[in-house]
């Protein structure tokens, strides 16, 4: 149990988020679906030229078993579409459209995002009708938008949050565990190690990891945190309800046994809200 004058959750978030993990049967774990090797850890989040891991972050994933289900496969195809810098407007094809379609589809058949789903209807967040939910996950999620350093639209919450960008010599956001792997084993990531106050360790399953990479040599990410093992669904549905709750900034979460800090912070006004940023960490206790 976490010590109540360390940690304070959110009760409603946590409580919210806690059952959609329980009853997320596609989520993943170490010896099943994949592999981990921690390695050294970074000592300072400014140095980005030592490199304490001389291994891939990821030693394996089972991708035939992974890439079966349904909500993987599409997530996968979505990986590919789009620029990796900033600076460049991103234009989306039919085939892409479709694909975004297609994810949509196959997440809303799932229990986690059928009972996020209710959970915002109950609080005025978002319609009670399928196809209405479905364009408002839609809007949320693949609506462009422009990012500060471009001149036409070039970013959109997927993208930033999942599939990450480059700025300058700066990769910004890419906070998920599946696109880090898949880019590992491309060769275009190099992990450099994790930061040892910022991962959780003691938990029965290590899944809160705050690690350092570059990509190709020529960007970094000095510090990027992901929830290693969590389903694509777990994770759109646990930003879509912070945003359209209006859980801006840092709340501190209770989910199963991990003590999260959920940071999500959004970009646009109303109903047109984005997301700007949104990833999972270890909480900062007091």
């Amino acid at each position: 149990m976490a010590d109540p004058t360390r940690f304070s959750p959110d009760k409603e978030l946590s409580e919210i988020l806690t059952k959609l993990w329980e009853i997320d049967t596609n989520k993943c774990y170490p010896g099943v679906e994949y592999e981990i090797n921690l390695q050294g850890f970074i000592r300072n989040i400014r140095d980005t030229n030592t490199d304490s891991a001389s291994k891939n972050l990821f030693t394996w994933v089972d991708e035939e078993k992974l890439f079966k289900r349904e909500t993987y496969r599409t997530f996968r195809n979505l990986l590919d579409n789009y620029e990796m810098d900033v600076t460049k407007e991103e234009s989306v094809t039919w085939e892409e459209r479709k694909e975004n379609s297609d994810f949509l589809d196959a997440i809303m058949k799932t229990k986690v995002m059928q009972e996020a789903h209710k959970f915002l209807v109950s609080k005025g967040a978002a319609p009670v009708d399928d196809v209405k939910f479905k364009k408002l996950l839609h809007d949320t999620w693949f609506q462009l938008y422009r990012r500060k350093g471009a001149r036409g639209d070039n970013s959109c919450s997927f993208e930033h949050v999942f599939v990450g960008e480059g700025r300058g010599n700066e990769i910004i956001g890419l906070h998920n565990w599946i696109q880090f792997y898949l880019q590992e084993k491309a060769g275009n990531i190099n992990y450099h190690g994790f930061f040892r106050r910022e991962t959780v360790r003691d938990d029965e399953v290590v899944r809160l990891i705050a690690m350092q990479f570059d990509w190709r040599g020529v960007a970094s990410k000095p510090m990027c945190s992901a929830f290693v093992g969590s389903s694509p669904e777990f994770e759109v549905a646990a930003y879509t309800i912070c945003l359209l709750i209006d859980k801006d900034g840092h709340s501190n979460c209770q989910i199963g046994e991990y003590e999260i800090e959920l940071t999500v912070q959004s970009f646009g006004q109303g109903r047109q809200r984005k997301l700007g940023t949104a990833y999972m960490s270890a909480a900062k206790l007091k």
